[in-house]
């Protein structure tokens, strides 16, 4: 671990955090001084899971991954979400100073500011904003996090999209819908041949062979499906977005759910070895049968 150490961006990236708003530019140069560099290399570990935890984290430069160690060997960490320059974490662990709730490691060469529990404990009781920030953070958190173990993770993304479209945007799927169908270019075949066969007879004929009039209709046509199909085309990749995001809220989930049910399985498994081993010492000794002469 390096000195402390400072650099004229540190107090500006702190300010861009909820986590420090409030303070004075003079609190956040006096934070930013606190700070303690921390380089690790690519694929390097911060801290594992269950680890004791005394200082919170703020990526200066690189990348870094917070994620769930996996159980056994054969599967995979589960990723919870990815920082980069500005983000931080470990707040918790300047509070209550309990083993971490996920393991961090670094996604490339990585350089972060430590700042320790005394350190964030004094300047806490010098700027009580900063207290403040800090108590909006953690709830807004904690109900982040409520609401995806108690609630509904799932949900019909196709309802919530259409339910804010307007009047416009409703005829512009349903002309990309009926451009892509036979009975749009039976339609265009038919008009086609009427307007051939009214322009064939003398009397009616009003847009006369190569048909400039239908050649002018169709450039309009073809120049007002293009936007319209390009509208439609842009919600249906929206919406193939949050169908994406709702899939890994609902396997974050799932595996978060699992790997509890895994945990719990193995201390009760734990516990109960405990207890046949108590209820084995406990037992009186078998009495040595009696022999006969």
């Amino acid at each position: 671990m390096a000195a402390a150490t400072q650099t004229p961006g540190d107090a500006q990236l702190l300010g861009r955090q909820p986590l420090f708003e409030g303070l004075s530019e003079s609190d956040l140069r006096a934070l930013a001084a606190r700070l303690r560099e921390r380089s690790l290399q690519a694929g390097e570990s911060l801290f594992a899971k269950g680890d004791i935890g005394r200082s919170m984290f703020v990526v200066l430069q690189g990348s870094v991954r917070v994620f769930l160690p996996a159980l056994r060997s054969s599967d995979t960490p589960t990723l919870l979400r990815e920082l980069g320059p500005g983000d931080f974490f470990g707040e918790m662990a300047l509070i209550e100073g309990q083993p971490r709730m996920a393991s961090v490691a670094a996604n490339i060469d990585t350089r972060l500011g430590e700042l320790s529990h005394d350190d964030f404990v004094d300047q806490l009781q010098r700027s009580p904003s900063a207290m403040s920030a800090l108590l909006r953070v953690m709830s807004q958190r904690l109900r982040t996090t409520t609401t995806l173990l108690e609630g509904r993770a799932s949900r019909n993304v196709n309802l919530e999209a259409d339910e804010g479209l307007t009047w416009a945007q409703h005829l512009a799927d349903r002309v990309a819908h009926w451009n892509g169908s036979w009975l749009f270019i039976a339609l265009l075949f038919g008009i086609t041949a009427i307007w051939v066969a009214v322009n064939a007879y003398a009397p009616l004929r009003f847009d006369e062979y190569p048909y400039q009039f239908f050649n002018l209709f169709l450039a309009i046509l073809v120049a007002l499906q293009g936007p319209l199909i390009m509208m439609s085309q842009n919600r249906q990749a929206n919406k193939e977005r949050l169908r994406s995001e709702a899939d890994y809220l609902v396997n974050l989930k799932n595996e978060i759910g699992i790997d509890r049910t895994l945990e719990q399985l193995q201390q009760m498994r734990v516990e109960l070895d405990a207890i046949k081993h108590s209820l084995v010492e406990r037992m009186p000794p078998s009495a040595p049968a009696n022999s006969h002469s």
